[in-house]
């Protein structure tokens, strides 16, 4: 799975700049994420930087020598472009292949959890160093690198690491794709590093393009009509763990045309249910997207013997997004998806209406048999 540092920071209120509201916010789907950019620097605004948040972050990312009006002189500010920095989740490692810039990575926590083959050739021969597990980040060892920027996030606000961090001149920002819920808005993020490292026309072009390809997908999809039932999700520790209705796989699967069995659950995330329950809505559901490292019909049902009682075992209409993993053991899914949604919306039309894209091979999903 994908590798996080759950820590946390000193918050900031929200900037109320004079003189300098000119600039436009350059998002159009993230909802977590402002950037204003003017000559000599960028205003960067995380405004949701984990669930029930009541402040967000600031930070100013400024040009060598550039000077900042009075206003901004209370946030965290920045020297841009980068020439080094820490990240500490797989989901970033994409935006910096593509924007050419993954040799700027210095250090990652548990780095086998890392699957790209490029980034992997630069942490074999050692110009990416393991600098910790999660929670358990190598302070010392960050200290001895200098990173000019840690990039994290964190799941509240209780965690001192940053703090400690930063009491020792480090500079470290939070990100919070993961708390995005529309595909396109997660993709969008790309601009946050495009921003921290002096490439915004290359993040914006990158970006137009996946945001392009995501609404010509959906413009096939216009004049079709949903026509199967699908149930997501597998046990754990004895609970089912279903997509609400308006988390990230509830979004693709709408847009996709599915009958989402639970479509009408409010909310982000997951909800958990009994087998129970579960069986008796979606007993007889068409297909089933399952979760977890399964690779076979066999596996699947050596984890539980009762799947075997769902018609979609039964038809062997059940597939997975989760089997490939990388070199160390890393899931590809989770590293990459976030930052391609245009491939991952077309694997699961793929899946529900093959007859739309005849000529498409899957990127992610595979059927168990």
């Amino acid at each position: 799975m994908a590798s996080f540092l759950f820590i946390s920071c000193k918050k900031n209120t929200e900037v109320t700049p004079t003189k300098i509201s000119t600039a436009e916010n350059s998002i159009k789907h993230a909802t977590g994420l402002d950037i204003f950019k003017y000559e000599d620097y960028s205003i960067v605004k995380v405004k949701t930087p984990w669930p029930e948040a009541t402040a967000g972050y600031t930070y100013v990312l400024k040009k060598a020598n550039a000077k900042l009006p009075d206003s901004l002189q209370k946030y965290t500010a920045i020297t841009v472009p980068l020439i080094n920095l820490v990240v500490t989740s797989t989901t970033i490692i994409p935006f910096l292949e593509m924007l050419d810039s993954e040799t700027k990575l210095m250090g990652f926590p548990h780095t086998d959890y890392i699957s790209s083959p490029k980034t992997r050739t630069l942490i074999e021969k050692g110009r990416i160093r393991d600098v910790g597990q999660n929670e358990n980040l190598n302070i010392e060892l960050l200290f001895d690198m200098q990173p000019e920027a840690i990039v994290t996030f964190g799941v509240d606000n209780t965690n001192k690491m940053v703090d400690k961090l930063v009491a020792n001149g480090l500079k470290v920002l939070f990100q919070a794709d993961w708390m995005e819920q529309s595909p396109l808005g997660k993709a969008e993020w790309i601009k946050f590093y495009g921003a921290l490292l002096g490439k915004e026309k290359e993040a914006n072009t990158i970006y137009t393009k996946i945001e392009k390809d995501y609404t010509d997908a959906l413009t096939l999809m216009h004049d079709v009509a949903p026509k199967q039932t699908v149930m997501y999700g597998s046990l754990y520790k004895d609970q089912w763990f279903v997509a609400r209705g308006n988390s990230w796989i509830a979004q693709f699967l709408n847009d996709a045309k599915t009958n989402y069995l639970w479509s009408d659950i409010p909310g982000t995330g997951s909800q958990p249910l009994s087998f129970e329950s579960v069986f008796d809505k979606a007993q007889h559901a068409d297909i089933w997207i399952t979760n977890g490292a399964i690779e076979s019909l066999a596996q699947l049902t050596k984890e539980n013997h009762h799947y075997k009682k769902f018609d979609a075992y039964q038809s062997k209409q059940i597939y997975t997004f989760e089997s490939q993993k990388g070199a160390t053991g890393g899931t590809i899914y989770y590293e990459l998806a976030p930052s391609r949604p245009d491939l991952v919306l077309k694997d699961f039309i793929k899946i529900f209406h093959p007859d739309v894209l005849p000529n498409y091979t899957f990127t992610f999903a595979k059927k168990l048999d």
